[in-house]
């Protein structure tokens, strides 16, 4: 592995004026211009061969973000020097490791931030919708997740096979897990750093995304989902394949699953019995807020 570090000194861009200011962690005016926020926020965006997308994404990242860290996967099409030019203090680290889940993870233990928000670097995400997952963890959720099938949400992206596989996938969690969750394999997601030893875990590919709402719903978070819109890749293609990575999603749910009645059976909880089909159906209703009022206490997922 080569990683290779750029900025010292922990700096945020001014988007509107082109300059920028060094950030000294410190309350103050700067902290002002965020309504008083004191919480500092990491964005992690995990890239292989986007320089073309990211001259239309680095610009338009929000000025409440404190870090930026791009983890590259060794691109050959100038991505590392787009991003130095646009965002000087950027974190940049170089990992060819192959896999969504290994750059995220590369990217988690790097940052900083107290709140920690992943993001896809080809232009489908709007990084307005930070704003409001930064509000929904200040207000009180441990996690926040974006969905595209919430009231005000959408997707232009989505294909006929892909929609019915993610809504699959996200039926198989409820039934296994509980919960609401409306999306389960859209990654833009933010969380608190606290909850990321409910993340430890080795999760290589696109699955990352089944397998961190996964655990937030066995270790008993509070999650939000928050309508987002996707739209198309601004250019390239997806790195995503639908078969492949839909079944290893669904191998991780099956694995998570298991993880959780061997927690159980160590400390002597017993199997809940199946609940009654009139009532799985009505708990499927769609919702903001994930219900996790079923779920184990988060040291049973620790002791697995």
């Amino acid at each position: 592995m080569n990683d290779d570090f750029v900025g010292d000194k922990m700096q945020r861009i001014d988007l509107r004026s082109g300059h920028e200011r060094a950030f000294s962690g410190e309350k103050g005016t700067d902290r002002l211009r965020h309504g008083g926020r004191s919480s500092t926020v990491s964005l992690i965006i995990p890239t292989l061969n986007e320089a073309d997308n990211l001259r239309h994404v680095v610009p338009t990242i929000p000025e409440i973000i404190d870090e930026l860290i791009i983890v590259d996967g060794g691109s050959t099409d100038g991505t590392v020097e787009v991003v130095k030019a646009l965002c000087p203090s950027a974190r940049i680290i170089v990992d060819r490791r192959p896999g969504k889940g290994t750059a995220l993870r590369r990217g988690f233990e790097a940052a900083t931030g107290d709140i920690l928000v992943m993001m896809d670097a080809d232009g489908s995400m709007d990084p307005k919708d930070i704003g409001t997952f930064v509000a929904a963890l200040e207000a009180g959720a441990d996690v926040a997740k974006g969905s595209r099938f919430l009231q005000g949400g959408g997707s232009a992206d989505l294909t006929t096979l892909r929609r019915f596989g993610n809504l699959a996938l996200t039926h198989a969690v409820r039934a296994t897990f509980g919960g609401r969750y409306s999306d389960l394999c859209y990654g833009f997601m933010a969380f608190w750093r606290y909850v990321l030893p409910t993340f430890d875990g080795h999760v290589q590919g696109f699955e990352i995304e089944t397998f961190l709402n996964v655990r937030a719903l066995a270790a008993g978070l509070r999650v939000v989902e928050v309508a987002s819109f996707e739209s198309r890749r601004i250019y390239g293609e997806s790195h995503l394949r639908t078969f492949r990575d839909g079944s290893r999603a669904l191998y991780t749910i099956a694995r998570e699953r298991r993880r959780l009645s061997r927690a159980r059976a160590q400390r002597g909880i017993p199997r809940p019995a199946a609940r009654p089909a009139s009532l799985q159906m009505l708990r499927s209703t769609s919702t903001p807020v994930a219900d996790l009022s079923s779920t184990s206490p988060p040291q049973l997922v620790h002791e697995a």
